[in-house]
């Protein structure tokens, strides 16, 4: 049977099985149904469990016919009784009916390849005996996360940071990851927050051998557009996405689906409903304001399908629980999306252990509106002379009345005077598409991070993000095509250092498993195949799933805008949370920490009513900063979140 989602942990180098069952229990909401270890002089592997399938065995870590190869595995291979019965007739014999099982045996048939030939998500650490190596990997997409040390004599490894900190490795801040969080609200690529300790990236094997170790990429995401009619795309499309919907529903414990009332998941629940016998269970997140609900949307989807619905109010007290959500993330994060997406989890909790999402989506059939305004400004952008870039259409977007504007683009309204100014530098980046692209999505841009840092921080930090997105996406990439330069871009960086490690770690917070049919690989290779057209046409976007869908969704869901997941962190941080944010990022603590200049800070609590959507994400990121940095760096002990 398929395994339970859980939680990894284990090290080389070192031979301390208290250790190994404190890092395990760090980890225990992860996985509170069980625990196991297994230890080879200075090799351990340890593991908590979170029953899901095969609820009477599979317990971890797991081992071969001669004990000589062992594993501690995170995840779900949706192929795996294929893949056991064609080891079968290869002559390897199984003990369990564990998918975790079918990994050891296709080790031993395959080797470190053997990951090319697991479908679903996985983080997984292995030990083989004869060979005296270890190896570590992750799934494709990057769903599952998995985390490193190595400093030359130990290798450290486990699910979440936190257990490797129980290590004894040093804690130091990395300020390119530091530069890196401020611009794009997430630690981007293989660094953490924390120095020394690295993601396995998605894709990618680690082997240690010998006191050395080496990283491997494994697949790769290949954008490489067909030439097929419509008909084939759609029925192509309508095939693999319901087949990933029917194997993520495979479960021994009840489950559902989160429903925003969104395109991607309406469009799950409805592959879901037709599957399943028994109505859909669906959770779904308000927020009391109808300006930023999605909650009618959820609903009339819920009627259409007759689905049993539960929907939750996220209220601005639930600030109090900024500690218990940057613990479990264990990094800063300036996404106020982590809030609902962890209530919703304990909320969820209750009904169900197991919920699919929509995470993907967007990534894979150009959802978000920075593909838009940038594929757009591409082909028309040379139209405008310099003058009219830098002067005429920053003064037109200024003169215009703030309700045309938010039907042009959502709570545009909001960003105020500074929204223009960024508006100004965007139309100024034209031709540096590394530019452009952080001027659209990033929270403080160069000149506000200059007048931020500490002149003393400034000397560290080598990083230029620009540079660094044209060499690797946008010069770099071999394809021509901007936009799936762009979902490339973003299918390697937001989707699993931001989306992905969300909905992971606030779900598993209340020891629930996620699961994203968008991101099924062979789905995703398909999504690669397709023309620009039938991703996005002109302001269109999503055209394959809004056309394979048509005779399942209701028109209205399939006409509907793209809309941002908004938490109305401006409401909050402007009434009810002003005091707590002035107090958290007061004077004192800001000198104390040495990294940032008052000043700075000051004026956007000054100037917040003039541009409230634009400065509360600024306020939002430096608040996250400063709770992670209590956690994680103030005190020793990390075994619980800090109080406000």
């Amino acid at each position: 049977m398929l395994k339970k989602m859980c939680g990894i942990a284990g090290f080389v180098g070192i031979d301390n099985k208290k250790l190994l069952q404190d890092m395990c229990y760090t980890i225990a909401h992860r996985g509170p149904d069980d625990s196991g270890y297994f230890i080879d002089g200075s090799i351990s592997l340890g593991h908590r469990r979170l029953s899901i399938i095969d609820l009477a065995s599979g317990h971890q870590p797991i081992h071969n016919e001669d004990e000589s190869v062992w594993i501690t595995y995170n995840g779900e291979i949706y192929n795996y009784l294929v893949l056991k019965k064609e080891l079968e007739t290869l002559g390897h014999r199984f003990y369990t009916d564990t998918d975790t099982e079918v990994i050891v045996h296709a080790y031993e048939e395959y080797g470190e390849k053997c990951v090319e030939k697991l479908r679903g998500m996985f983080a997984f650490a292995l030990w083989d005996s004869d060979k005296k190596q270890v190896l570590l990997a992750r799934d494709r997409m990057g769903i599952k996360p998995l985390y490193y040390y190595f400093d030359g004599e130990r290798l450290i490894f486990a699910s979440e940071i936190k257990p490797i900190l129980l290590c004894g490795v040093p804690r130091f801040l990395n300020y390119n990851a530091l530069h890196s969080y401020l611009a794009y609200r997430f630690v981007l690529g293989e660094s953490t927050i924390l120095r020394g300790i690295n993601r396995l990236s998605p894709g990618h094997t680690l082997l240690w051998k010998d006191g050395k170790i080496s990283i491997n990429k494994f697949w790769d995401l290949e954008m490489v557009p067909g030439n097929h009619d419509l008909d084939y795309y759609l029925k192509n499309f309508l095939s693999l996405f319901t087949d990933s919907v029917r194997i993520r529903l495979m479960s021994e414990v009840p489950l559902g689906a989160y429903l925003s009332g969104g395109i991607d998941s309406s469009s799950i629940v409805a592959v879901m409903s037709n599957l399943l016998d028994d109505p859909v269970k669906t959770f779904s997140v308000g927020f009391g304001d109808s300006d930023f609900d999605e909650v009618e949307y959820a609903q009339y989807i819920s009627e259409h399908f007759n689905t049993d619905h539960h929907e939750f109010i996220v209220e601005p007290k639930s600030m109090e629980l900024f500690p218990n959500v940057v613990w479990h993330y264990e990094e800063p994060i300036a996404d106020p999306a982590l809030f609902p997406t962890y209530l919703l989890s304990e909320k969820a909790k209750k009904y169900v252990t197991v919920v699919l999402t929509g995470e993907g989506g967007d990534e894979l059939f150009a959802g978000y509106e920075q593909y838009k305004i940038m594929t757009l400004a591409d082909r028309y952008g040379s139209f405008f002379p310099k003058f009219s870039k830098a002067y005429l259409l920053p003064w037109v977007v200024n003169k215009t009345p703030p309700i045309i504007l938010d039907k042009l683009f959502r709570y545009s309204s909001s960003l105020g005077e500074e929204g223009i100014k960024r508006f100004t530098q965007f139309m100024a980046n034209q031709g540096d598409k590394g530019k452009e692209y952080l001027t659209l999505i990033s929270i403080f841009n160069e000149d506000e991070v200059e007048q931020l840092y500490d002149e003393k921080i400034k000397t560290n930090i080598s990083k230029v993000l620009s540079r660094d997105l044209n060499n690797n996406y946008f010069k770099g990439y071999k394809t021509g095509d901007l936009l799936n330069r762009l979902l490339y871009l973003e299918s390697k960086t937001s989707l699993p250092d931001h989306l992905l490690m969300k909905v992971d770690k606030m779900t598993m917070a209340h020891s629930i498993e996620a699961r994203v049919p968008f991101l099924d690989h062979v789905l995703a290779e398909f999504s690669a195949t397709l023309p620009q057209k039938l991703k996005l046409y002109g302001i269109n976007d999503k055209v394959i799933l809004r056309k394979a869908m048509s005779e399942l969704l209701p028109p209205s869901i399939l006409k509907r805008n793209k809309q941002r997941f908004f938490v109305p962190i401006h409401k909050w941080l402007g009434n009810e949370s002003r005091e707590l944010a002035l107090d958290i990022l007061d004077n004192n603590s800001i000198k104390r920490r040495g990294y940032f200049n008052y000043g700075p800070i000051r004026r956007m609590f000054e100037k917040f009513d003039g541009s409230k959507l634009y400065y509360s994400r600024q306020l939002w990121s430096l608040l996250s900063f400063e709770i992670w940095y209590r956690t994680f760096l103030d005190r020793e002990d990390i075994s619980r979140p800090i109080r406000l």
